[in-house]
């Protein structure tokens, strides 16, 4: 489990943490590597379905029209419908070799998905090793953070799989502090800048974690007076900005025009509580679930760190008080003393902020930080508690290996690896067969380019989700879509809908020639018997006005050639 064999070049040990890192990622999440072209979460999850089309689309935009990335195809013909949720542009960059290769939604969706997990245990592993020392205990907690049950809580979503950025986040904070200059406060500004741009939740929380750790570190190693720790730090927050805020004005442009953002009432219904962080799906764990329904259930997350993480990390802890004080040393704490000080008031800052607005300090965040306006899920911050726990479980590994030698401190480790693997596995993980696109959509790939219609149109609010169904499907040919599925749905949409509703008939042809709608997809397998019959009977009212193109056993595609005056 030593990486840094002696004589062995960076790169060759780099590529194999990477190697084995991969590994670990297709194994804990088995069976997805053997089904990555069809396999997924899609056929129950709306937000699965939003997720995958998300994903194909940011990489089809990078690689036609990079310009015009946030003009979504859907609700026609609205701009910028990327920024109506979260972009996903890091996941989208990762995911364009493998669009490119494939054109396949899920097989680029799923790549994303187990390089998320690997590139997780990789900058967990580089964050510990420098926190301590010890490449042993890094392997164990990049598994402890990247394969935490709140991760897999989280397949469908996969800005939220996209944490890699907070560890690294960390690491380049701790190389600033050690050794501050611009150049480090340089790296320091990509890093955040690159995890905010895959995730914003996340990004949010690296920068108030970096915000905490270094007010801390200004303190333990006084550099309150130090014009070079804050010009570093001050490059970071300037480049981390820099190349975040043109990201971010579509989606400030939305909440200006709309007056979209979230209420403190939002945030309450996503809020974690106590009995969240014993929640767990994992193998081990599941015992506790029904125990915690009956308990008032655990809230919106899945929080809980693992056995073996909350073990090590006492541990750790403990070894930690143990050390005795470095005589002589410039700095207020030893260094040990000092990690582990910053990521237990990291850690419960961030519980605090998790348990929402009823526990005081997400209120007061909300009020003090405008980005917390387009937050609802406090509870997401969870993650960094589950880093802070990872991070002392290290020390923990560290102070137990170290009490032996050679092989036996070998076996050792590896006997805490295998348990830390099997105390969060959730393999075989509960992905299913997604339905495949019917053949037809292919005809649309080579129709001259027009908005697109596809019924039945959903027009309950409970119902929005479904859309997606019509959005996965058109990764196939990348029309514009009149329908649509999001966070922000524009009021206009919800009205239009209720129209579209009634197809066909007159009030829903009017509202088609209003969005200019070229084609229309009617899916026979959506409708019950009787409700397809009388769809397929006031059609024939309107068969003027629409041509045939296409028709397979699941969908009829329509080319409409006028429209009712």
């Amino acid at each position: 489990m030593d990486i840094r064999t002696r004589g062995t070049r960076p790169g060759v040990r780099s590529a194999g943490l990477w190697l084995g890192a991969a590994i670990l990622a297709i194994g804990m999440t088995w069976p997805l590597a053997r089904g990555l072209g069809y396999l997924g979460r899609t056929e129950n999850s709306g937000d699965a379905r939003f997720a995958v089309w998300n994903v194909a689309w940011v990489a089809h935009a990078l690689t036609t029209n990079p310009a015009r990335v946030y003009d979504a195809n859907i609700f026609y013909p609205h701009r910028d419908s990327l920024a109506f949720s979260e972009a996903n542009l890091g996941a989208g960059v990762v995911a364009v070799p493998a669009w490119l290769a494939t054109h396949n939604p899920y097989t680029t969706f799923n790549v994303v998905v187990l390089f998320s997990f690997a590139a997780s245990v990789v900058t967990a592993f580089y964050l510990v090793r420098y926190l301590t020392g010890d490449p042993r205990a890094g392997w164990i907690a990049g598994v402890l953070y990247a394969f935490c049950p709140y991760l897999f809580a989280h397949t469908a979503h996969i800005q939220l799989l996209m944490a890699a950025g907070i560890p690294l986040s960390m690491l380049m904070l701790h190389r600033l502090v050690d050794a501050p200059s611009p150049g480090r406060g340089v790296l320091l500004g990509l890093t955040l800048a690159a995890q905010a741009l895959s995730c914003a939740y996340y990004g949010i929380f690296a920068g108030l974690m970096v915000g905490v750790a270094t007010l801390f570190y200004a303190w333990s190693r006084r550099c309150f007076a130090s014009a070079r720790y804050w010009i570093a730090i001050a490059a970071g927050a300037v480049v981390s900005v820099g190349i975040v805020i043109p990201f971010f004005v579509p989606y400030l442009t939305i909440q200006q025009d709309t007056g979209f953002a979230r209420t403190l009432d939002d945030a309450r219904m996503y809020a974690a509580n106590w009995r969240s962080y014993l929640a767990s799906s994992a193998l081990l764990h599941r015992w506790m679930l029904p125990r915690l329904q009956a308990m008032g259930g655990w809230g919106g997350e899945v929080l809980f760190p693992g056995f073996a993480a909350l073990l090590l990390a006492g541990v750790g802890a403990a070894a930690i008080a143990r050390q005795p004080a470095a005589a002589g040393s410039r700095h207020r704490l030893p260094r040990d003393a000092e990690t582990a000080m910053v990521y237990t008031a990291i850690g419960a800052l961030a519980f605090w902020t998790s348990l929402g607005p009823g526990a005081g300090l997400y209120t007061l965040l909300y009020e003090a930080i405008p980005v917390f306006s387009f937050l609802r899920a406090p509870g997401r911050i969870g993650m960094v508690v589950v880093l802070s726990i990872a991070v002392l479980a290290a020390f923990g590994v560290r102070a137990l290996t170290g009490q032996v030698t050679g092989r036996t401190a070998t076996t050792l480790a590896v006997s805490i690896f295998a348990f830390a693997l099997i105390d969060l596995a959730q393999m075989p993980f509960d992905w299913r067969p997604a339905s495949p696109i019917p053949a037809a959509y292919r005809v649309l790939a080579d129709m001259p380019r027009g908005p697109v219609a596809e019924f039945p149109f959903y027009d309950r609010r409970i119902d929005f989700h479904l859309h997606t169904r019509y959005m996965l499907n058109s990764t196939t040919h990348w029309q514009p879509l009149v329908n649509g599925y999001s966070d922000h749905t524009p009021a206009e949409f919800r009205t239009m809908a209720v129209r579209l509703a009634s197809f066909p008939s007159r009030d829903a042809f009017d509202a088609l020639r209003e969005k200019r709608v070229r084609y229309i997809v009617i899916h026979q397998k959506l409708y019950d018997r009787d409700s397809l019959a009388d769809v397929t009977k006031r059609l024939q009212a309107f068969g003027q006005f629409v041509k045939p193109v296409a028709e397979d056993d699941s969908v009829r595609i329509y080319e409409v050639t006028g429209f009712p005056q």
